[in-house]
């Protein structure tokens, strides 16, 4: 039984009965709702600020123990990255100098390993951190990328180490001719005066001065390229394949001692002086071909001669004489 309340009313000097509407239940219903929102959702702010559930607890405990693991795989790839440098810079500058090749060109070492479309599948799945996952994939990519250049270049570097003695043997590195007083070496490489035409024209090789019949020698390892004979030019010559890029060629020849295909060694005799083909007097007309390209044969007089006999012979071989031969 709900109570009757009453007022007392001074006008009349009695009391009355208080009526209440149904607008006034209405707005006292509404302010109740308000005022329990009010304190349900600030006990439930300081709750979840607070007072962490389980779940909560173990996914912060989680998120920490994630960024954790991806700080120490961050410090990991930058000291790989920092060991690649150093193992790259070795390579360019140590080994790559020792065997005479050319270091590896920067853009194909640091050349790019895909584009967005490699991780599409990855950035389709609207994950909230992908921007560190993706990162990451990009730097390991990188990483194996560079692993795997400096890989094929130490097998490259290997194999070359494997061919040393062989590199070694087969340069062109002593004089193909004996000139043990260095009084043979008529003229050198570069531009010099044309025995018949008296005009400076470029001079492919070194000549020696020589007796007609005077052995000539294989410079170093290899196999008899051909042996022609010509009326001009370079009369009877020999060309030897050496391998490693290298050839050389000895000019108006009175005689060969060897054939075609056959392997000759460094010092071995493969015939002897005279004046063939263009030739003006008795000599030897020898040049260095390096990747199908004739240099300068005196850079390789190294083996059979001391510093100081090599320092003579820059001496005589840059004195701008006359050739002995038409080429």
């Amino acid at each position: 039984m709900s109570k009757i309340k009453y007022y007392y009313d001074t006008k009349s000097c009695r009391y009355e009965r208080i009526k209440v509407s149904g607008w006034d239940v209405f707005i006292n219903l509404m302010g109740l709702l308000v005022v329990s929102s009010i304190i349900g959702l600030s006990i439930f702010f300081v709750t979840d600020h607070y007072f962490e559930s389980p779940t909560k607890a173990a996914l912060r405990k989680e998120n920490e123990e994630l960024k954790l693991y991806y700080n120490i795989l961050e410090k990991d790839m930058k000291e790989v990255s920092q060991m690649l440098i150093v193992l790259e810079e070795r390579d360019d500058d140590i080994y790559r100098v020792i065997y005479g090749v050319e270091p590896i060109p920067d853009e194909i070492r640091t050349a790019g390993v895909g584009g967005a479309n490699k991780y599409r599948a990855l950035l389709e799945k609207g994950l909230k951190r992908e921007e560190l996952i993706v990162g990451n994939l990009k730097k390991i990519d990188h990483l194996k990328k560079q692993i795997y250049i400096q890989t094929k270049s130490y097998d490259e570097i290997m194999d070359m180490a494997k061919n040393r003695e062989e590199f070694l043997a087969s340069l062109p590195a002593i004089q193909p001719v004996s000139n043990t007083e260095l009084k043979r070496l008529a003229s050198g490489f570069g531009m010099r005066m044309h025995p018949i035409y008296k005009v400076r024209k470029m001079h492919a090789g070194t000549d020696f001065s020589l007796l007609t019949g005077t052995p000539v020698y294989a410079t170093g390892n290899g196999v008899i390229e051909f042996t022609k004979t010509q009326f001009s030019g370079y009369g009877k010559h020999i060309k030897i394949k050496h391998g490693f890029g290298y050839q050389t060629l000895y000019a108006h020849l009175s005689e060969f001692l060897v054939r075609p295909g056959q392997k000759v060694k460094r010092g071995q005799v493969i015939g002897y002086s005279g004046n063939t083909g263009g030739s003006t007097a008795p000599h030897l007309h020898y040049e260095v071909i390096k990747d199908g390209k004739k240099v300068n044969p005196v850079n390789y007089f190294y083996r059979d001669v001391t510093t100081e006999e090599y320092s003579e012979i820059l001496r005589l071989s840059s004195i701008e004489n006359q050739s002995l031969g038409n080429y």
